[in-house]
């Protein structure tokens, strides 16, 4: 009886533990479905949803320049921005306009412009937001579940900003994704299709962008390049059946990597929760240089690390024919924790600035580590032999997928010269380099 005593005690103390990391509620919003407390009647006209199956992602997190995470059609008019920037700019609704104006970081009379540089999209996947109801003359916010199909428009870097057919005001999700409880209810009944593991992040693109490229939600071969800051009348098609060939990488940054694929109609897949630095040196890439995708298929980076401490496993690369399901990845956003085989990448909280103010992501090169010397207490010598070093990288292209070796270039083969000396030559230890550290991005 003791050692029950002792065992059910053991288990108790083992869930008080646990049960002190709260879950994050989130509150499934249904395309159609009209909100209990807008900021806008839902029959206003300022939008309307379309029906759209969320789409499986290689990871729960994506920038927003990643090409067809969002979606369009033909027909103009699925966000009217001018009648709501006359909603909010009309004196009746001065409370809700400072009400709405606070939840974005805004004063009242930064509304016109800020809303001149958003652009309406369509959801192409569930996505976690932060949603805001408007009650007793305040914006509350609350974690909300964006079913795919939803209206929104969407900022410079491609982050939501606003829900279009009530005007709710839209922020990054913060918070542990990977314990979220989703609660439906209140009209917003579990959707046809719903997956926990394709439930997806937005986080902004490292710079700000001049358009959007868009996959049409009824037809999946036509591709739409939307001018930021439009609404469809200056729309371009482009063959989204068209295939694409990867870049060469192996050299660049992480952020000039991500810039080449999205100029190219690819995207990134991240193997951690958040992506590497932008000055992480890109070795590989998976599939290789030349290799033909369609647009939005993604290409997985190995980077170097910039520390040259242990990297991240390496995860098996997406098909280039079709997008495999994010359940054989550890998902994002709910389910157990994603396991790590190496360190965790540090987190960025999403920035609260007004668009614009965000500056373009570095290009610099990761600083080299020094070599490690030899140990041990040579003879005296009148002068000592230099030390060998690595040269740095020569940022020839690697075109094959797999990952170089670990040290690129050989250290120079010229002997050192030393000054003769009646005792026994100095070794001399061979040069190094560090090996590089593999992550999956």
């Amino acid at each position: 009886m003791r050692r029950i005593a002792v065992l059910v005690a053991f288990l108790l103390a083992l869930g008080g533990c646990d049960s002190g990391r709260s879950l994050f509620e989130v509150k499934a919003v249904a395309a159609g479905v009209p909100s209990l407390a807008p900021f806008f009647a839902e029959d206003s006209g300022l939008g309307r949803d379309a029906r759209v199956r969320s789409r499986a992602v290689p990871g729960g997190l994506q920038q927003g320049d990643t090409p067809g995470l969002y979606g369009g059609t033909k027909q103009q008019g699925i966000c009217d921005v001018e009648r709501l920037k006359q909603f909010l700019t009309a004196p009746r609704n001065d409370r809700k306009a400072r009400a709405w104006a606070a939840a974005l970081d805004l004063r009242t009379d930064e509304i016109p412009e800020y809303l001149d540089r958003l652009t309406p999209v369509l959801l192409r996947h569930d996505t976690l937001t932060l949603n805001h109801d408007y009650k007793k003359g305040k914006a509350v916010p609350f974690r909300a579940l964006l079913q795919a199909g939803i209206a929104i428009l969407v900022d410079q870097q491609g982050l939501p900003s606003v829900k279009c057919s009530c005007g709710n005001p839209l922020r990054p999700f913060e918070g542990d994704t990977s314990r979220i409880s989703v609660t439906f209810g209140d009209g917003n009944e579990k959707w046809r299709g719903y997956d926990r593991a394709e439930v997806v992040v937005v986080r902004p693109a490292p710079r700000k962008l001049e358009h959007i490229t868009l996959v049409d939600v009824q037809d999946s071969g036509r591709g739409i390049e939307r001018p930021v800051g439009t609404t469809g009348e200056a729309d371009g098609d482009f063959d989204a059946t068209e295939r694409r060939a990867v870049p060469r990488l192996a050299g660049t940054t992480f952020g000039e990597a991500s810039q080449r694929l999205a100029e190219a109609g690819l995207a990134v897949a991240f193997g951690g929760e958040e992506p590497p630095s932008d000055r992480a040196r890109v070795i590989a890439s998976d599939p290789g240089a030349g290799a033909e995708l369609r647009f939005g298929a993604y290409v997985t980076l190995s980077v170097a690390e910039e520390s040259g401490t242990e990297g991240r496993a390496s995860t098996p690369s997406p098909s280039a024919s079709s997008i495999p399901p994010v359940g054989s990845r550890p998902p994002s956003s709910t389910g157990a924790p994603p396991t790590r085989t190496g360190p965790a990448p540090s987190r960025q909280p999403a920035s609260k600035e007004p668009p614009g103010s965000v500056p373009p992501a570095s290009s610099a090169a990761p600083r080299s580590s020094a070599p490690p010397t030899a140990t041990g207490s040579p003879p005296r010598v009148t002068s000592s032999p230099p030390r060998a070093t690595s040269s740095p990288p020569t940022g020839e292209p690697v075109t094959s997928s797999a990952p170089p070796p670990a040290s690129s270039t050989p250290a120079s083969s010229a002997p050192a010269t030393t000054t003769p000396v009646t005792t026994a030559p100095v070794p001399t230890a061979p040069a190094t380099t560090p090996p590089a550290a593999s992550a999956t991005v």
